[in-house]
């Protein structure tokens, strides 16, 4: 079985295996490992990937929510008053308090930590006191309130703009008349408060405590939690006095004491309490241990953890926090996310997993000769399949390492376990490729065999039996995904069958044609029976008389290129759901609006900005009353013509300009359509004789655009609106679409502003077209103060969480992975079947066949293969898509805004669909030429000669 040589002294010694392959076909070694290090790259890579999207999308969660709410804050009532002012005093004092602050830092168990630098402890007043003293702001001649608060750390978290941080002059007790405090820069403008001054705080049973401001500070980091946990020690805040909204308004902020003067607050009646704030740091915490930190958030707010708390600083103490909360949103979140990531990671590896099993399967093929004169000269089935694994080892083996050393190093976030368990997978199924599939093929001994011509050969009972398994699974999977679809509800990660759907639909439209394609093939060869000439029927017969085997690249082609047009889709799908929702939140290229009416001019100014192509006027008014009822639709007046050409431009409910177009009545009776008014005619159509009156018997009702929920509640019966300013007009439905670009929302009335009186139209809403446009500028020319809201910026804004932008990444990736698998398995496929046809070239050569004809032959005996492929993984992508729309919802990973306007629905993406398929076939051709041209540059002696082919 082994090759020997002779040395100089007659004796025989083996020649390594291993070795001798590997000079033998150094380039099949090479090819090998390529495949091999890039494929275990790309399934070691993938989970870190995940990893830290998901990582990310879990600080992203907690550092957007509010930090009172993810906050842990632990809050206790001051002593009662039966306890001795000694006692209760010094439970206020800076010592006890930092001493049960450890304690509390302590009950914080991993995987939950705490940002100690934004955690904080304190005492505040929680009932907040009405100050008297002349000269603070009293916007509705009521007096401000404050509330007192000393709180550690002070000078590490601000710096004074003006004035010094407050001090503590001795020993404060409850009897203390006068202390120092300071306050932040946002309510020393807004309570009117300066440097020195006095602020009385009303005391219990007392005098008034004096209270001196000493400083003004600002915020070294005021979005941190530490000021953020509770803002109103950095900010004020203007509070109605009452529930009725024309109660009058006070200012509300607070006084930053020194610790050590939190005991003056018992002299007070402001009910002081102490609290301790523990800020949670997520920069270390992976999304994979979410159970375990919802398990120690529960535990601080009501498990063993929080009666701890109690024993070590009140029995009294309260635990809250909306930190549970929010890790459920991100987890709802996730597990909406998940499924989708699946079918794409898995969705690649069944591609790489086929491409890999190809490999192996072309190698065996290519080697049968080899192997089957070795078991006949006596070699066992397990030693030969042993040598074919340690050759395929000692190159894949190191190929895979390096693949999972690029990974690592490149992605160096994430759990390396899946990462190593993926490279190893790949690794193995690299190594076991060939010697499995040598060993299935070979498990009779025997030299010769018949010829399996892929138009003759017949399918065997087993292969029926294992593809109509495999359609079982492809149908069960699919009704599966459209009934249920990826993600039932929260909780819900997707299984395997489900998630390989776009898979198993390709690889049954694959073995589908792989049973069908002898069937054109046959007619083909007929067709070209009568041609003249040689190397259409040559190029033919080559075709049909290929070898079964070499249809695994026909579905490992179909696999890659469904895999690559099902991602196209997908990212399709969120780029139109993102342009659609943006286009239904500014109804243009960009909207500018105020709900008081645009300055004067305004349009024609912004017209003038750069960018701008037009602007269409819109006066929108919320208060319009149909039939004088409490119920309130939006009502927006605009200029026919123009608002028709934006909607036609927009796609948002076009409609022709002349059904909308008020019609005036003439002395005749007659209605004109251009909206002027004859001698003696009314004035306006559909419009009352006076504010507050109805409509005239006479008037010509208005033409509206309605909504279909306000077609169906009014009909298309005219009836009375109230407008804002008491006015009154009488409008008939004639037009229903589901949306429109002046108005955002389910429910609105769109009239021609002619029909209305002048001051219901006093333009609001600007909407423009434009490219490139600049908010700044639109803002600036429009004047004031209105709101600008630009498409761009707002499709941008739904790319916010990275589990979102991660999965769109990871799908652009599978686009790539699949076209690229696609033509490896194409050029391994050439590569197999370049010996036999530069053996075929030079025996033809030594016939008469020109360079022109060889070059015609290699490329039309390559083309029926590459076209059917072609054409099928395109129909395949095509039906994929077609089928799976139904259980595949992009929403979620299109709209991360909450309340975000739009469906995310799968999208045919024609360049995912061609792009591929027309690469496979250029790439087809390119090789058939190089062959041809490399092959007519030199002799043909060595083609020819016996014994010598590798």
């Amino acid at each position: 079985m082994r090759p020997h040589r002779r040395t100089p002294l007659g004796t025989r010694v083996p020649a390594p295996w291993v070795r001798t392959r590997l000079r033998v076909a150094p380039g099949v070694a090479v090819g090998l490992a390529l495949l091999v290090a890039v494929t275990a790259f790309l399934a070691a890579v993938c989970p870190r990937v995940v990893d830290r999207a998901e990582d990310a999308g879990l600080r992203r969660a907690v550092a957007d929510a509010e930090a009172r709410r993810t906050t842990v804050q632990v809050a206790a009532p001051q002593l009662n008053p039966g306890f001795s002012p000694e006692r209760r005093e010094a439970a206020l004092r800076p010592g006890t308090l930092r001493r049960q602050y450890a304690a509390v830092l302590g009950e914080v168990r991993r995987p939950l930590a705490a940002d100690r630098a934004q955690s904080s402890y304190g005492v505040r007043t929680a009932t907040p006191l009405a100050v008297p003293d002349a000269g603070l702001a009293r916007p509705d001649n009521v007096p401000p309130r404050v509330v007192l608060a000393a709180q550690n750390d002070l000078a590490g978290h601000a710096r004074p703009r003006s004035g010094r941080l407050p001090r503590a002059t001795g020993t404060v007790t409850a009897t203390t008349r006068a202390v120092e405090a300071a306050v932040t820069t946002e309510t020393a403008e807004h309570l009117r408060i300066e440097v020195g001054s006095v602020i009385h705080v009303p005391g219990a049973d007392r005098a008034p405590l004096a209270v001196r401001v000493t400083g003004i500070l600002a915020p070294r980091q005021p979005e941190g939690a530490y000021w953020e946990a509770q803002p109103l020690l950095r900010s004020p805040s203007l509070v109605r006095d009452g529930n009725s909204p024309a109660a009058p308004t006070y200012w509300l902020g607070a006084l930053l004491l020194p610790p050590q003067a939190a005991p003056a607050m018992l002299g007070t009646s402001g009910n002081p309490v102490r609290y301790w704030q523990v800020a949670p740091d997520t920069t270390r915490t992976p999304a994979h241990a979410l159970p375990e930190l919802r398990s120690a958030v529960a535990t601080l707010e009501s498990g063993p953890g929080h009666g701890r708390i109690r024993d070590a600083v009140d029995p009294d103490a309260v635990t809250e926090t909306d930190l549970d909360t929010v890790l459920d949103d991100y987890e709802d979140l996730r597990s909406r996310i998940a499924p989708l990531v699946s079918v794409a990671a898995l969705g690649t590896g069944a591609v790489a997993l086929v491409v890999l099993l190809m490999a192996g399967g072309l190698a065996a093929d290519r080697r049968r000769a080899e192997l089957g004169l070795l078991r006949a000269r006596g070699a066992s089935l397990p030693g030969l399949a042993g040598r074919l694994l340690a050759e395929t080892a000692v190159v894949a083996v190191p190929a895979g390492a390096l693949g999972l050393a690029a990974a690592l190093w490149a992605v160096p976030h994430g759990r390396s376990a899946y990462a190593v368990a993926a490279a190893g997978t790949v690794t193995l199924l690299a190594c076991l490729a060939l010697p499995v599939r040598a060993a299935a093929r070979h498990r009779t001994a025997h030299l010769h065999t018949g010829r399996e011509d892929v138009v003759s050969a017949r399918p065997s009972r087993r292969r029926t039996v294992a593809e109509l398994t495999l359609l079982v699974l492809a149908a069960g999977a699919v009704e599966a995904l459209r009934r249920r679809g990826t993600s039932e509800g929260a909780g819900t990660r997707g299984d395997a069958l489900v998630s390989l759907a776009p898979v198993l639909v390709a690889v049954i439209a694959a073995l589908v044609l792989v049973r069908l394609h002898p069937l054109p093939l046959r007619l083909l060869t007929r067709a070209t029976d009568r041609l003249r000439g040689a190397v259409v029927s040559l190029a033919l017969a080559r075709t049909s008389r290929t070898s079964v085997s070499a249809v695994l690249p026909l579905l490992a082609l179909l696999t890659a290129l469904t895999t690559a047009a099902f991602g196209g889709s997908v990212t399709a799908g969120i780029g139109a759901a993102r342009d659609h929702a943006a286009l239904l939140t500014t109804g243009a290229d960009a909207r500018v609006e105020s709900t008081s009416g645009l300055r004067a001019g305004a349009a024609e100014r912004v017209r003038g900005v750069p960018g701008v192509e037009e602007v269409t006027t819109a006066a929108l008014t919320l208060e319009a009353k149909p039939h004088d009822g409490p119920e309130s639709v939006p009502l927006a007046a605009v200029s026919p013509d123009a608002y028709a050409r934006l909607a036609d431009r927009a796609h948002l409910g076009a409609f022709p300009a002349r059904t909308l177009t008020a019609a005036t009545t003439t002395p005749d009776g007659s209605a004109r359509p251009d909206g002027s008014s004859g001698s003696g005619g009314s004035a306006r159509p559909g419009r009352s004789s006076g504010s507050g009156g109805s409509a005239g018997s006479g008037a010509t009702p208005l033409p509206a655009l309605a909504s279909s929920a306000v077609a169906h509640r009014y009909g298309t019966a005219p009836f009375p609106v109230r407008l804002a300013d008491g006015a009154h007009v009488t409008v008939r439905i004639a037009l229903v679409r589901e949306s429109t670009p002046a108005v955002t929302g389910t429910e609105f009335l769109v009239v021609d502003r002619s029909g209305l009186p002048s001051a219901a139209t006093r333009p609001t809403t600007l909407l423009v077209t434009g490219s490139d446009l600049d908010a700044t500028a639109l803002r600036r020319a429009a004047g004031g103060s209105p709101g600008v809201t630009v498409r761009a910026q707002e499709r941008a804004a739904y790319a916010h969480s990275p589990l979102q932008t991660g999965a769109e990444h990871l799908y652009t990736a599978a686009v790539a992975a699949g076209a690229g698998y696609a033509l490896l398995a194409l050029l391994l496929a050439l590569v197999r079947a370049a010996p036999e046809r530069v053996a075929l070239l030079a025996r033809l050569r030594t016939m008469g066949l020109t360079r022109a004809q060889g070059r015609r032959l290699l490329i039309l005996e390559s083309l029926p293969q590459a076209l059917l492929a072609a054409a099928g993984g395109t129909l395949t992508g095509w039906a994929a898509v077609r089928l799976l729309s139904p259980g595949i919802d992009l929403t979620t990973l299109a709209l991360a805004a909450p309340g975000a306007a739009g469906v995310g629905h799968l999208r045919t993406d024609p360049a995912s669909l061609l792009l591929p398929a027309l690469a496979v076939l250029l790439l087809t051709v390119a090789v058939a030429a190089v062959q041809a041209w490399v092959t007519g540059r030199r002799g043909s002696v060595r083609e020819l000669r016996v014994g010598e082919r590798t």
